[in-house]
């Protein structure tokens, strides 16, 4: 059988496939054969206006206010291989949408700079295998995202203002396994956390996949330690009790004791590594950025969590308090599931309001 392109690696990338490279962009919308780079009219026409076709005439798009932007819409079969992009404005206010084959509800619903590990609108370097984030904004994403109809990607302005934004989708088109399932991404906030309540990270994981990775925006709302709690995973019917179950927030993230180095050596000390990282620590500044806040990525890459009918995923908020005692924390929590699955998917919750959706 012949090499499909897919699942690529050291290993298989001298591999010769029959797969077609594509890619859509401001420079060829459609990500047809031969059709890049051929526009007449677009945001670089008119620094371009001497030099004409074939040089930089579009590359971007304007994205009006409560406008939803079709990014790219692929009839075929293959599988998403990276996307670029880099998206001006407040980054919760763009809302990134992917939907596969035949399923009218997204399948990825969230937030652009959440999605990308950017949950507080301020850039952090980030360096992943599957998200990289670099200088000054530029979100990179190599999840492998297979299809077998469809693939339509959109992004919706809900800011009062304009948005502006370069991108570039690299896609093949080959055939995929029937045994490959299709990539999800859930946004949820909840600010602050009642006394008491447990995080809900995701809960409505229906159908056969594996959870692939967790992003979370921590903002603290107290003094002290805020990562004493655990994060559970309860598959294919548990109930009160998981199957897997953490045993603190720093250790899911694949750090220890608090991120701390201690005061004499900065400190929370942030890290980024290909599985794992503390890539964002916002420290206040004695005026108006008043609380501490925090982005946290952990992949599971190497040891994805299979489930086989449904799942549910959530985290305990503890600090402490008196007396040695774990400190129930209502502090102020946004993330991200991601997961691959079967099709059909359960719809994602609504969400939050544009209100509840701002960080201030």
């Amino acid at each position: 059988m012949s090499f499909n392109g897919l699942g690529l690696h050291l290993g298989n990338i001298s591999q010769l496939s029959n797969a077609k490279s594509r890619s859509i962009s401001p420079e060829n919308f459609t990500g047809d054969k031969g059709k890049g780079g051929m526009a007449i009219e677009g945001t670089g026409a008119e620094p371009g206006r001497e030099l004409g076709r074939g040089w930089k005439i579009s590359p971007s798009v304007h994205i009006a206010p409560g406008e939803t932007y079709i990014l790219a819409d692929i009839n075929d079969e293959g599988a998403i291989q990276q996307i670029w992009m880099t998206p001006t404005g407040n980054w919760r206010f763009s809302i990134l949408r992917v939907y596969w084959d035949d399923q009218e509800h997204p399948s990825i619903e969230c937030p652009v700079g959440d999605f990308f590990a950017m949950g507080w609108g301020k850039f952090a370097q980030l360096n992943s295998l599957p998200v990289c984030v670099n200088p000054g904004s530029a979100f990179n994403c190599y999840w492998e995202m297979p299809f077998k109809k469809r693939c339509r990607i959109t992004m919706t302005n809900i800011n009062v203002d304009p948005m502006v934004l370069y991108y570039q989708i690299n896609y093949t088109l080959t055939t995929v396994p029937q045994d490959c399932a299709y990539f999800h991404a859930q946004f949820r906030r909840t600010n602050p956390l009642p006394y008491k309540d447990i995080y809900t990270i995701a809960d409505d994981i229906e159908g056969q996949g594996q959870y692939v990775g967790t992003y979370l925006a921590w903002g603290v709302n107290n003094r002290g330690w805020w990562g004493e709690g655990e994060i559970k995973f309860f598959l294919d019917g548990d109930e009160e009790f998981p199957t897997i179950c953490g045993t603190g927030t720093e250790d899911y993230f694949c750090g220890s004791y608090n991120f701390d180095l201690g005061k004499d050596k900065g400190g929370y000390a942030t890290f980024s590594t290909h599985q794992a990282g503390l890539h964002q620590v916002i420290r206040p500044d004695g005026l108006y950025s008043s609380q501490q806040r925090f982005g946290m990525y952990r992949w599971h890459i190497s040891d994805p969590v299979r489930f086989e009918s449904d799942l549910k995923v959530n985290i305990q908020a503890l600090g402490w308090k008196s007396g040695r005692r774990y400190l129930p924390l209502q502090d102020d929590i946004a993330s991200v599931a991601y997961w691959y699955q079967t099709l059909p998917s359960a719809p994602h919750p609504e969400l939050p309001t544009k209100d509840k959706l701002e960080v201030n």
